[in-house]
């Protein structure tokens, strides 16, 4: 008999505030999976209820509630009381009596419902879906994180990293993982958060927590190192295997630590997010230089203390492709595995992958679990609005000779991917050869920073040819260095400042149409790579459906549209 396990990652009261998501499971295998963020179409989808994810989940199998066998959260609330003493402390802080009061009652609040109904607030939501609701378990946060990275990762035992902001009471977990699946081995509880330290100069350079940190890791390459800046964030916060960033994060959110840095530094936080001058810049590279330092060597001294060379990662901090490199070039790390929905909308897929043991989940290379759409139901929608379209006998040689002309593609096809970065199935692709393709994109089709790097999909077998120790990497979350006499043929998909990739490489048992393309591209020019970036445009989501990915293309500086077997190309006017 077939049985279905919903598990979800809510992002309301107690459990969270980003990146809610769904994941259903069917004999404990993940068959579907979706974030919110791309039915409510806001990135994050911030104090969100899953309730479409979830509702998706059930219909991919014709399900009811009832039909479930099991739901997982992955919060187990009663852990927050671990931090009492913290929420009343800071509670404590708030200016005037009368907003200390308001602040411990709200935590009285939270803390007594954390303990006695952790899950009547999503009983509540769940009821208006359907009923009778099956069995609720809940699931503690890094557990789920940790079994995110290693159930699937292919390794018998690993060390397994979790570093994030918070959990219910932790920021970075150290695990032991093997046969009998994962012990925690060390806690750096919350505030000591990396995650909150790097989304504080994320804000102090005027981006978005939760958002904008990705746009530092890209910035740091620009920046030197500066004495002065080193030596002031080394005075606030210690780094290593005994980090200890409390200064700056004592405070929950980012206000506390950025008013700490504009002391400091003697300077205010920059209000023109997306231009820079070069001490901010100087910043970001001071910054995650020293987030590398302090996990590469946690991860370096468990090594050796749990005498085994692979490492497993997950966490938002993990989605830091940069900091993924170092690790994985340290010597005493022989193989690394990261989560490629590492944030917390892969919370969902490590709860129910935490009820398994380790050997019993397959190894994960793809994450095309989201919907898909027929040819049939794109014609209809085309002719619905007089759009005119074309069914090309051979479509993967027909994009590929656009983008070899140096045309544009969006490209909707297949199941849309689970996670932040597009992998061949929501994606917009360019020739990667040249400079000016990258910034016609940047220019045109993404209206974003100019500085911005692309990634690139190359062929798995190429990947030899093109990146230095080049080896599989399907999931566009680690980065390479390029081989100094490949870079001409990769301009685009090159970062300006340091010469490295974040590289997708594709099989054809991954993505069978993709890799054609790719492999079409390859005889017409030479080049077994095309730039990708996810198909959306500035500050939304990947496009989910046909509708959207139709509205993208005419709001946006595309050429061609390759939607299933169709494609849509503007006429001059």
């Amino acid at each position: 008999m077939t049985t279905y396990r919903l598990a979800f990652k809510p992002s309301i009261g107690l459990y969270g505030q980003h990146d809610p998501s769904a994941v259903l499971f069917e004999d404990r295998t993940p068959v579907f999976g979706v974030e919110e963020e791309r039915y409510t179409r806001t990135k994050h989808a911030t104090e969100t209820f899953p309730e479409r994810a979830i509702q998706a989940c059930l219909d991919y199998r014709n399900l009811e509630l009832s039909d479930l066998e099991r739901i997982l959260l992955p919060y187990d609330p009663s852990l927050r009381s671990e931090l009492t003493g913290h929420y009343v402390t800071d509670a404590l802080r708030a200016p005037g009596l009368g907003r200390k009061l308001s602040a411990l009652e709200n935590t009285i609040v939270s803390q007594a419902r954390a303990r006695f109904v952790p899950t009547r607030q999503i009983e509540n939501r769940l009821e208006s879906i359907g009923s009778p609701l099956p069995p609720i378990e809940t699931i503690s946060h890094h557990r789920c994180h940790a079994a995110s990275a290693f159930h699937p990762s292919g390794f018998d035992k690993a060390v397994v990293l979790t570093v994030d902001a918070k959990g219910e009471y932790d920021s970075t977990v150290v695990w032991r993982g093997d046969e009998d699946g994962l012990t925690r081995v060390h806690t750096y509880e919350h505030p000591n958060s990396l995650g909150l330290f790097f989304a504080i100069v994320t804000e102090y350079l005027g981006y978005r927590m939760f958002n904008g940190e990705g746009k530092v890791m890209g910035l740091a390459p620009y920046g030197d190192d500066n004495p002065a800046i080193e030596r002031a964030l080394r005075e606030l916060i210690d780094t290593g295997a005994d980090y200890d960033v409390t200064e700056l994060t004592k405070r929950w959110g980012t206000g506390h630590g950025v008013a700490l840095l504009e002391e400091t530094f003697d300077q205010p936080r920059n209000e023109t997010p997306g231009e820079f001058d070069q001490w901010e810049k100087d910043l970001a590279h001071t910054a995650q230089k020293l987030l590398e330092e302090t996990v590469v060597d946690i991860a370096e001294s468990v090594v050796e203390q749990l005498g085994t060379s692979n490492v497993a990662l997950a966490g938002g901090v993990a989605l830091n492709c940069k900091l993924n490199k170092h690790v994985r070039e340290s010597p005493l790390v022989e193989d690394v595995f990261v989560q490629p929905v590492a944030h917390d909308a892969g919370l969902a897929l490590g709860a129910g992958w935490s009820q398994q043991r380790p050997a019993a989940v397959d190894r994960q290379t793809t994450v095309y679990l989201g919907p898909e759409y027929e040819t049939s139901e794109i014609r209809e929608l085309l002719e619905t609005n007089k759009i005119a379209y074309t069914e090309p006998g051979d479509l993967e040689r027909y994009v590929a000779e656009r983008i070899a002309d140096g045309q544009l593609v969006g490209w909707f096809q297949g199941r849309m991917e689970m996670g932040p970065r597009a992998l061949g199935a929501r994606s917009i692709l360019a020739d990667p050869r040249t400079a000016e393709s990258r910034d016609r994109v940047n220019r045109f089709v993404k209206h974003r920073e100019e500085w911005r790097p692309f990634a690139p999909s190359m062929l798995e077998d190429a990947a030899a040819d093109y990146l230095i120790d080049g080896a599989p990497a399907p999931f566009m979350i680690d980065a390479y260095d390029v081989d100094p006499e490949q870079t001409d043929d990769l301009e685009a998909v090159l970062h300006p400042a340091d010469d490295s990739t974040r590289p997708q490489t594709v099989r054809e048992d991954q993505h069978p149409r993709y890799h054609r393309l790719i492999s079409e591209f390859a005889d017409i020019i030479g080049v077994p790579v095309v730039l990708n970036t996810s198909f959306n445009d500035h500050a939304e989501p990947i496009v989910r459906t046909p509708t959207q990915a139709l509205k993208d293309f005419y709001g946006m500086g595309l050429d061609v549209l390759a939607i299933e077997d169709v494609v849509v190309e503007k006429t001059e006017s």
